[in-house]
């Protein structure tokens, strides 16, 4: 089995492009990661993908090169950046190719999403009442999560104002402007306890990440990032997350906490050695639960922990140093490799401002997809 490294990453901004496509942004992310890693695109022997608006992302080889390798689609929602990584990475582990790339994109339309349920096999009621990815399913959870752990509101507003400032020091960020804690607040009230701007936005953007064999990737750079863990897995029956209302009352725990501790198991790195984190924060909420099941701290802390300024970039416990999904926004499809994005910089000490100090050596990434699936990546210099 080979280990795997990380030799490139590449972004295209998030935000809004009018007149341009989700295929010519990944086309921009590709050539940025190859560049990064030192290759060329005829070098790079298989690709993944990922999208929910483009049915048939392998059609971007067309527009890269046709240079017959082989291309998988992948789709396991906003973990599907994850679930495109591990897939690439697999193929190298196992000997099928020395470099490969993974990349994510989409092209969202502007309001919250809300797409047919029936595409993940839910009943059409489900979102009828709205429970399915909706503002009202994730206000609904925060507010269960911060009543039975004694969270106050204002925590979700540190949280969206911490990403914010983050979001302003990083120039591929869709929203880039600051926001007080109290502006977050008196916002427009969505679903209690989370307004307007504990939200993120769908929107549009790419990234991708060239693999290799490790042993091979001092060849291309003398920064490599290696791939300690990337591990996936989907709700157990009756977890409390999307589609409860399809499970029995009682309650299991998120997926995320399967996926983070097979990769923390895998990587045989714990919570306590990771120097930088990207968390998903789909909402201000959800981030807060995320720190938890990931194994960051016990249920209820947070409220002390982001008070004391641990998750900002010079705190002990940095989360979403790039602005997380709040300045970033959510194309589906990229968001994950974003995060794969953010930490190879931090861990190269390419970050610029936003800069983690200290040298830092671990990071991790959360991604959770709905109906119910959970990715959890490792990497380390």
């Amino acid at each position: 089995m080979n280990d795997v490294a990380i030799i490139g990453v590449g972004l295209h901004p998030f935000g809004r492009f009018e007149g341009k496509s989700a295929m010519a942004m990944g086309v921009d992310a590709i050539f940025a990661a190859v560049a990064d890693a030192g290759v060329e695109w005829g070098d790079v022997q298989a690709a993944t993908g990922g999208s929910w608006t483009v049915a048939n992302p392998d059609a971007i080889v067309g527009m890269v090169g046709l240079s017959g390798i082989p291309f998988t689609n992948v789709f396991n929602a906003c973990a599907t950046a994850a679930s495109a990584l591990k897939t690439c990475a697999d193929g190298i582990r196992l000997g099928d190719y020395d470099i490969g790339i993974a990349i994510g994109l989409d092209k969202h339309p502007r309001g919250a999403f809300t797409e047919d349920p029936a595409l993940v096999g839910m009943p059409r009621w489900y979102a009828e009442n709205g429970q399915y990815l909706t503002t009202q399913f994730f206000g609904m959870k925060a507010n269960r999560y911060l009543h039975d752990h004694g969270i106050s509101q204002r925590t979700l507003a540190k949280v969206a104002a911490k990403n914010f400032r983050n979001g302003a020091l990083n120039p591929n960020a869709f929203r880039r402007k600051p926001m007080a804690e109290d502006d977050i607040l008196d916002s427009p009230m969505l679903n209690y306890p989370l307004t307007q701007y504990m939200f993120c936005a769908p929107d549009e953007g790419a990234a991708a990440a060239v693999l290799c064999r490790a042993d091979i990737a001092h060849r291309y750079t003398d920064k490599p990032i290696y791939l300690r863990a990337v591990e996936v897995r989907t709700r157990s029956y009756g977890a409390y997350e999307v589609n409860t209302t399809c499970a029995p009352v009682e309650e299991d725990v998120s997926p995320t906490v399967y996926a983070s501790r097979a990769a923390f198991e895998r990587a045989g790195i714990g919570p306590e050695d990771v120097d930088v984190i990207q968390l998903q924060d789909t909402d201000a909420g959800a981030e807060v639960i995320h720190m938890a099941e990931a194994g960051f701290c016990a249920d209820g802390d947070q409220e002390k922990l982001l008070a004391d300024g641990a998750t900002e970039i010079g705190g002990a416990l940095p989360v979403n140093t790039d602005g997380g999904l709040i300045a970033n926004g959510e194309p589906i499809g990229a968001s994950g490799l974003r995060q794969i994005h953010e930490l190879v910089r931090q861990l190269r000490g390419e970050a610029g401002d936003r800069q983690v100090p200290g040298a830092p050596r671990v990071g991790f990434a959360q991604l959770y997809g709905a109906p119910g699936t959970s990715g959890a990546t490792v990497v380390s210099r």
